[in-house]
C-alpha cells in the first residue's frame, strides 16, 4: 500500500506533540514535513517544539521543518492560552534541545512547492490556525486542483463549541484565513469537536503504556505521559474531567492515516467571520434542502476505542 504524503502544520502545544509523534511513528505515512503556526503559543516557540519533537522521535535532520505565520490574516494576537499548554507550550516538561534548525522556506512556500512537485499525492493535516494554508492559497490559487486531501482539526457542527458558546479554538482564532481555506475548493474533511471530544485518553491508558511500550519509545512514552498532567489538569478545571483529556490533533492525523476510524458526513459549510456571539462558528446548513456553504466532508462518528489503540499502538 502506497503511504500517504503528509505535510503537518501545527501549533506545536501538547496535543500535537502526540499527534506529530504518532504520525513519524506509525510507519504508515511518509511524513515529508513539519510546518508552524501561532495558536497554542507563538509561532517560534511552535517551531522549536516541532523540532524538539522530532529529536525525541529519533529523527533529527531528517524531516524538515518551516516556520509559518506568526499573526492571523487580518487580525492581531498578542495573548497566548499559556493555562491549556504551558508556558513552553508542551506542559512546562523540559526535553532536549536540538542541532537541527527551521530550513528558510517560508510554511505558505513550501507547501505551494511540496502541492506542485507531488501534484495529486499531497495530504495535509493542520492541527492549528489555518493562516498558512490560506497564505499558500493566495500564492497558488489552483492550489484546490494540486492537493489530494486536507484534514482540518477545527470546527463544532453540532456541538458547542470550546473557546466560546458557538466556536471552536482553530476557527475562532482566524476565521477569516478558515473561511478562505473552507470556500476555497480544497478537498477537505473536517475533524470537529463533535468526533475529538469522544476520543479521550485517560492516564490509566499512558500506565497500560509505560509497562507495554517497546524499548526505544521509553523516552517518548515518560514525555507523553509528563506532558498530559499538565492537559489533564486543565481539562479537570476546565470541564470537570477526571485524569483524561480529549485527543484533537492526535485523532485528526489518524484519520488521515487511517480513514475508517472516523465517519464523515458532507454538509454545506459557512465560517462566521463577524458578530458578537457568533464569530469563528462552523455554521452548516442542516436544513432539510441545505443551499448554503462548501461542500465539506465533516466528521460525525468515530470508533473512540479503536482510534485510542492505534493511537498508542505505535509506541
Amino acid at each position: 500500500m502506497v503511504q500517504p504524503k503528509i505535510i503537518i502544520d501545527a501549533d506545536t502545544g501538547i496535543d500535537d506533540a502526540l499527534a506529530i509523534l504518532y504520525g513519524v511513528k506509525s510507519g504508515k505515512a511518509d511524513i515529508i514535513g513539519i510546518t508552524s503556526v501561532f495558536g497554542n503559543i507563538p509561532v517560534e516557540l511552535a517551531t522549536e517544539n516541532a523540532l524538539k519533537v522530532l529529536k525525541l522521535a529519533g529523527l533529527e535532520g531528517q524531516i524538515p521543518v518551516n516556520q509559518g505565520a506568526a499573526q492571523p490574516l487580518v487580525r492581531k494576537v498578542d495573548l497566548f492560552p499559556t493555562f491549556v499548554h504551558g508556558s513552553n507550550g508542551i506542559g512546562d516538561v523540559e526535553i532536549p534541545h536540538t542541532a537541527q534548525r527551521p530550513v528558510e522556506e517560508a510554511a505558505a512556500d513550501f507547501i505551494v512547492r511540496q502541492a506542485s512537485e507531488l501534484r495529486g499525492e499531497l495530504v495535509i493535516v493542520a492541527l492549528g490556525r489555518l493562516t498558512n494554508l490560506a497564505h499558500a492559497l493566495q500564492k497558488d490559487p489552483e492550489l484546490p486542483s494540486k492537493i489530494k486531501q486536507v484534514y482540518i482539526m477545527g470546527g463544532a457542527v453540532r456541538v458547542p463549541g470550546n473557546i466560546t458558546p458557538t466556536a471552536e479554538a482553530n476557527i475562532w482564532g482566524d476565521p477569516e484565513a478558515a473561511s478562505l481555506v473552507i470556500e476555497s475548493g480544497l478537498p477537505i474533511t473536517l475533524i470537529g469537536l463533535d468526533v475529538t471530544l469522544q476520543t479521550m485518553l485517560h492516564q490509566s491508558h499512558l500506565d497500560a503504556l509505560k509497562a507495554s511500550c517497546k524499548p526505544e519509545n521509553r523516552d517518548v512514552v515518560s514525555f507523553l505521559n509528563d506532558s498530559m498532567q499538565f492537559y489533564f489538569n486543565f481539562y479537570h478545571e476546565s470541564n470537570g474531567y477526571n485524569q483524561c483529556a480529549p485527543m484533537h490533533d492526535p485523532l485528526t492525523v489518524l484519520a488521515a492515516i487511517e480513514p475508517g476510524v472516523v465517519q464523515t458526513e458532507q454538509l454545506l459549510l459557512s465560517v462566521e467571520c463577524h458578530g458578537e456571539h457568533c464569530l469563528g462558528m462552523t455554521v452548516a446548513d442542516l436544513r432539510p434542502k441545505p443551499s448554503v456553504g462548501t461542500p465539506v466532508n465533516v466528521g460525525v462518528q468515530v470508533d473512540a476505542k479503536r482510534a485510542v489503540e492505534l493511537l498508542l499502538g505505535v509506541f
